[in-house]
């Protein structure tokens, strides 16, 4: 039998330890992230993920993510030099191929869901 889950409130949610953002080019950024949920063939995956201020690059050639940003404000520059302003409240997708930067401009959470070869 499927049932449904329910994860409770992701603003106040206790994510883990922070640890250093390995792909942080600026700024000495910290992130933590909290696995809610993985599908049993392990193509997809959600939870929450934080960090705070800096820079970093990120590659989605293999996976797609779907985010909605609970908390802060980032722009997402993408490989054609044009970028886009996101804040809370807001839901995005990083297509499958998509390859870009973040900047966190403070504190940021957000629900990702991540989907293997891409949506």
């Amino acid at each position: 039998m499927i049932h449904v889950e329910n994860f409770g409130d992701l603003l106040s949610l206790d994510i883990g330890a922070f640890a250093p953002k390995p792909t942080s080019f600026e700024g000495e950024q910290q992130e933590a992230t909290a696995v809610l949920w993985t599908s049993p063939d392990g193509n997809m995956e959600t939870g929450i993920w934080e960090c705070t201020p800096g820079r970093f690059t990120a590659d989605r050639t293999k996976i797609a993510e779907i985010c909605h940003i609970l908390t802060g404000r980032v722009t997402l520059h993408n490989g054609d030099g044009t970028s886009r302003d996101i804040g809370a409240g807001e839901m995005f997708v990083l297509p499958h191929g998509w390859r870009g930067e973040w900047t966190i401009h403070e504190r940021t959470r957000k629900i990702y869901t991540m989907v293997a070869g891409g949506v």
